[in-house]
């Protein structure tokens, strides 16, 4: 059986897993792994968890467990919640420092940790140029003077962070920070931990195509992710099996519009705050979700050469670069572990 992770707002990637899904989930032996799999709403996307366990109890127990998580962070972060931390951040933007607690502030940092090496490419302030563009509802296409104006507001580089008193300060009203490029990463790394800790042998968290995997599959393979196609909605890339590893995609085919024959996708370049052009997708690969999730968009935004070169410097790091052309490179580290479709 062929599991695929699809929503109108998902990356790139579909995952396949597991070929014993049908037959093992509710059998009675204990002397096999039992695979079990659930599907929520959260973080605005469905979240699909599958887990590898000794039986079905202790399965659904783990899963559970993963949602929790996902949930707790959820109200946390999410900047569609009025009373998340992150949200209070925002409504003292240009007034006051705001306290927040240990993982509001971790993210944040990991944010800016994600700002720094690909030199701006990700930018957890640039939502004030987004809604300029607002690419899923008015679609309209901003002035070069109102782009401009917005600069000020999404220069991450003055985002104040006081990691002894914890605090967060944005220092121009209107300024404000979204975790959505890294968020879903961060959150599949933690439910993982939950689920280890719940006693699970292995399993996936797919946050639309922000997936997560650790452990291996109940015959010892890793767990097998197909890389699609972005101009092709049936065709993949190649596949590739994963043993704790992340996988995230950013591409100019999730959200966008046209005019003129021109495409207009919402991954902006912070330096011009118009949409980035040298590639069409970006799949990253790392040990940690929030680093899969933070990379994909800044190497989108630096483009097939410069992200390459970044990628081949970072230990655990591998990425599948399509450019704006359609041209395909692997790095390095990947060449010998893909596989036909």
């Amino acid at each position: 059986m062929k599991i695929s992770c699809t929503h109108a707002d998902s990356m790139m990637v579909l995952f396949f897993a597991m070929i014993l899904m049908v037959g093992c989930v509710g059998m009675p032996p204990t002397s096999q792994p039992v695979v079990s799999k659930r599907t929520q709403m959260h973080m605005g996307t469905l979240v699909t968890i599958t887990v590898v366990a000794s039986n079905k109890d202790v399965g659904y127990r783990a899963i559970q467990a993963g949602f929790d998580e996902i949930k707790r962070l959820e109200r946390l972060l999410s900047t569609w919640r009025s009373d998340s931390e992150l949200s209070h951040v925002n409504a003292e933007a240009g007034h006051l420092p705001v306290q927040v607690g240990r993982e509001t502030l971790e993210l944040v940092v990991r944010s800016i940790e994600m700002a720094q090496l690909t030199e701006g490419g990700f930018n957890i302030a640039v939502g004030p140029a987004m809604e300029a563009w607002s690419f899923t509802e008015r679609q309209r296409i901003p002035s070069g003077e109102e782009l401009q104006r917005l600069k000020p507001l999404v220069d991450w580089t003055t985002v104040q962070i006081s990691k002894e008193a914890r605090t967060i300060f944005l220092p121009h009203k209107g300024m404000r920070v979204d975790i959505g490029g890294i968020g879903k990463g961060y959150a599949a790394d933690r439910a993982v931990e939950g689920m280890k800790r719940a006693g699970v042998q292995g399993g996936v968290v797919a946050l639309s195509g922000d997936i997560k995997t650790f452990g291996v599959l109940p015959e010892g393979d890793g767990f097998p992710v197909g890389i699609k196609h972005p101009r092709d909605d049936e065709a993949l890339v190649a596949v590739i099996d994963l043993k704790d590893e992340a996988i995230s995609t950013a591409g100019d085919y999730e959200r966008f519009f046209e005019r003129d024959g021109i495409r207009y996708h919402h991954i902006l370049d912070p330096q011009t705050l118009r949409p980035a052009h040298g590639c069409q997708s970006v799949t990253v690969i790392a040990k940690e979700g929030v680093v899969a999730d933070g990379l994909d968009t800044g190497i989108f935004v630096l483009g097939p050469t410069r992200g390459m070169e970044l990628v081949e410097r970072l230990p655990d790091v591998e990425a599948i670069i399509i450019d704006h052309e359609g041209k395909i490179t692997v790095s390095s580290g990947l060449r010998d572990r893909l596989r036909s479709p």
